[in-house]
Order: C-alpha cells, then sequence, then structure tokens
C-alpha cells in the first residue's frame, strides 16, 4: 500500500508541476518571436514600403507594405502572420497577392520584428485596427480582404467581425486557443489557464463577408478537425457563404507548395 501511494503522490507531483510550466511558459509555447534592431533594413523581391508607426512613447507598431502600381491595384490584402520570427518568413508568400494586383500589408506583433511593447491579445486586436484604418484611408471596404495564417487567423477573424471588408481568408485556422489547448493537454483545465483565447468560433457567428478556410488534412501543429468544428458554427446560418478547402496531405507550413491551394486562391482574389 505505501507502495501505491509514493506512486500516486510521484504522478500528482508531475502532474503539478507540468501544470505550471504550462501555465507559465503558455508564451514561449504560442509564440516564437525573432526580434530585430530599429535600424535594420529590410530586403525583398517584391516592391515594398515599410512603416514604423508610433502608437505612442513606447510602442512603435512595424509595418511593410507590399505594392503594386496604383494603375492596376485591385485592393489591399491585410495579413495577419503566424507564430513564427517576424514579417521576413513570410514574406515570400506576398507574390501570391501581389501577382494578382493587391497589395499585402503586413504587420508585426509586439515582440516580433520591429514592433515593440507588451504582447496582449488586445494590444494584437488594437494593433489590426489600426492597419485597418490605415488601409480604409487608401481604398473602399469593398476592396480590402483579411487573411490570416495560423496564430493570426485569430487576429484575422477578429477584425472580421468588427470591420467591414471583402471577404476573410483563414489558413490552418483553429476553433479557439482553449479548443487547440484541449487536443495537447486535455488532462488540464484549459478553460482557466490560457491567457490567449482568440475565440474563432464567436466572431464567425458576427461575420457577413465569405469565409473560405485552407486546412491541410495532414496538419501536424492544427489539426484538420479544428477547421471542420469552424464549418458547424454556420450549420444554423445557411445564408451565408461559407467554404472549407481541404489540401490533401497538406501539413501545418506547406501548404504553398500545392497547386490546389494556388488555384483556388487565384480564383478568389480574380
Amino acid at each position: 500500500m505505501k507502495r501505491v501511494w509514493k506512486w500516486i503522490r510521484i504522478i500528482a507531483s508531475f502532474y503539478i508541476v507540468c501544470g505550471i510550466a504550462l501555465y507559465f511558459l503558455q508564451e514561449k509555447f504560442l509564440f516564437h518571436p525573432k526580434k530585430l534592431p530599429p535600424d535594420y533594413k529590410f530586403s525583398f523581391s517584391v516592391p515594398f514600403k515599410e512603416i514604423n508607426l508610433a502608437i505612442n512613447n513606447e510602442r512603435n507598431l512595424s509595418i511593410v507594405q507590399f505594392t503594386v502600381p496604383d494603375s492596376v491595384r485591385k485592393g489591399i490584402v491585410l495579413y495577419f502572420h503566424g507564430n513564427r520570427k517576424n514579417i521576413e518568413r513570410y514574406a515570400p508568400f506576398a507574390t501570391n497577392f501581389t501577382r494578382n494586383n493587391y497589395e499585402v500589408w503586413m504587420m508585426d506583433y509586439p515582440g516580433f520584428g520591429k514592433t515593440t511593447g507588451k504582447r496582449t491579445e488586445q494590444v494584437m486586436y488594437d494593433d489590426a485596427e489600426q492597419l485597418y484604418k490605415m488601409a480604409r484611408g487608401r481604398t473602399g471596404k469593398d476592396s480590402i480582404i483579411i487573411y490570416g495564417k495560423s496564430i493570426g487567423t485569430g487576429v484575422a477573424s477578429w477584425l472580421a467581425s468588427k470591420k467591414d471588408c471583402k471577404r476573410l481568408i483563414l489558413e490552418t485556422p483553429y476553433y479557439s486557443i482553449e479548443a487547440l489547448a484541449k487536443h495537447y493537454a486535455f488532462m488540464y483545465p484549459v478553460n482557466r489557464m490560457t491567457k490567449y483565447h482568440f475565440p474563432i468560433y464567436q466572431y464567425f457567428e458576427k461575420t457577413e463577408v465569405p469565409v473560405t478556410i485552407f486546412h491541410g488534412t495532414n496538419d501536424e501543429t492544427i489539426p484538420f478537425f479544428q477547421a471542420e468544428m469552424l464549418m458547424k458554427v454556420w450549420d444554423e446560418i445557411p445564408s451565408l457563404k461559407r467554404e472549407l478547402v481541404a489540401i490533401e496531405k497538406g501539413k501545418h507550413n506547406n501548404l504553398n507548395d500545392f497547386p490546389a491551394f494556388h488555384q483556388k486562391l487565384d480564383s478568389l482574389l480574380q
């Protein structure tokens, strides 16, 4: 009996220690930023314009606008990237849009690239709203496409639920951070532990524009069933146009390698 209680104590201690680590290290699991010095010089193969927007005395918002000639510009894509490094990692995807004559505006989250300040979910939303306001100063709401990739799908979905746009496109989204955390840490009360929420399913209920979801069936980071769960949100709102584009054998970071991804994306941008 003593041996049994000994193992119970060991397992309980292990459970508690892991739970504490998950709580205090969740930022490390969710975000993998790479900072850049303020004087860092970007270099991209696509024409671009860099903007450093002073939000206040302590915060700078770094934005890169990948441009096309005004004479052929169809609109602006507000691109909210994933959780790794900074804009440089996602810049190669800009050509998916510029070749279709859409400008692409990317911003870095706090702690990523040249964007400074404390990162919170609300701050990420506020920065997205600033980016949208800038775009509205250049073009009409019907010429703005909101695009989110991975962690950025939460930011993009929030913005589309608040602001008018042409459509919302999500690449490898999740139902919510809690739902994703339950997949990996089902033994913990993650609803009480998560500091970030990004409840995309709730934002969908307030989104009135067409939505397209791209998701790989072999996604090893955000499982495909998360996208399927999102599609069910609309079951009671059949009038809204939504679609799930399943990329067979696609993983989390390689959808750009599939012709089916480009064919569908090009058709959305025509």
